[in-house]
């Protein structure tokens, strides 16, 4: 077979992408929709939707019969993939409230530190030295009703995966990946119950912060502040990877 000939029949075995797209955007709703209910009300579902579209047509172009898994599978991954890759790049708080983060991820460090144990809300904001209802509204404004981005960086630092190897890592870059993963989940392991609990709603269960209110038996906001503590306590806990 010639190469003009191979290329035609490349190009006959190739997938009509604008039927698989216009076949597929309901799932890109479907999608969006799921994932707004999970995030801040700021966040705007067209968003999620224009993006999730750039991820449904990316699947389209890359697909392969040979992978294993049905188009929708596979475009699903891709879809939720764009989606969460531009959430990554949106900041919803200004850098006031990325600094009251820091301040109270420190002050949680330091009481943690001098007495060997779990600090309360009311000891870090004593810390802090301002009300617990402002430290409860520092932490829910930073970091409550936000995915978890452990590797996020706050005003131009470093995040934890900037110091990892890029997207072929060696045995060492791997061995890093590996430790910072276990490091993650010992650290999850270490947090108390309620705020493991929580953490395992949102993300493993993909509950909404209403629902998990509903099972327990609390305010959505005493569940965002929740969240939001259990996020203060890992990124403390693992200030190590982002050093």
């Amino acid at each position: 077979m010639n190469n003009g000939v191979r290329a035609y029949a490349s190009t006959e075995a190739a997938p009509d992408l604008d039927a698989l797209v216009r076949k597929h955007a309901e799932l890109v709703k479907r999608i969006a929709y799921h994932l707004a209910g999970r995030l801040p009300p700021q966040v705007e579902v067209e968003d999620l939707i224009q993006a999730g579209m750039m991820g449904l047509l990316e699947a389209a172009q890359h697909y392969s019969s040979g992978r294993g898994a049905s188009f929708e599978t596979y475009a699903g991954i891709r879809i939720r993939g764009a989606m969460l890759d531009a959430l990554r790049k949106l900041d919803w708080a200004p850098r006031s409230v990325h600094r009251k983060a820091r301040a109270a991820a420190a002050a949680l460090r330091e009481v943690e530190g001098r007495s060997g144990a779990e600090a309360s809300e009311t000891d870090v904001a004593a810390e802090m030295g301002v009300s617990l209802n402002e430290y409860q509204r520092i932490v829910q404004d930073a970091l409550g009703c936000q995915l978890l981005r452990l590797n996020d960086a706050d005003d131009g630092e470093d995040s934890t995966l900037d110091h990892l190897p890029d997207n072929a890592p060696g045995p060492q870059g791997m061995a890093m990946i590996d430790a910072l993963r276990q490091a993650i989940s010992d650290a999850v392991r270490e947090l108390p119950e309620r705020e493991r609990l929580v953490l395992s709603l949102y993300y493993e269960h993909e509950l909404n912060l209403k629902e998990i209110g509903v099972v327990l038996k609390v305010t959505e906001s005493r569940v965002c502040q929740l969240h939001g503590q259990a996020l203060l306590r890992l990124k403390s806990r693992l200030i190590e990877w982002r050093t």
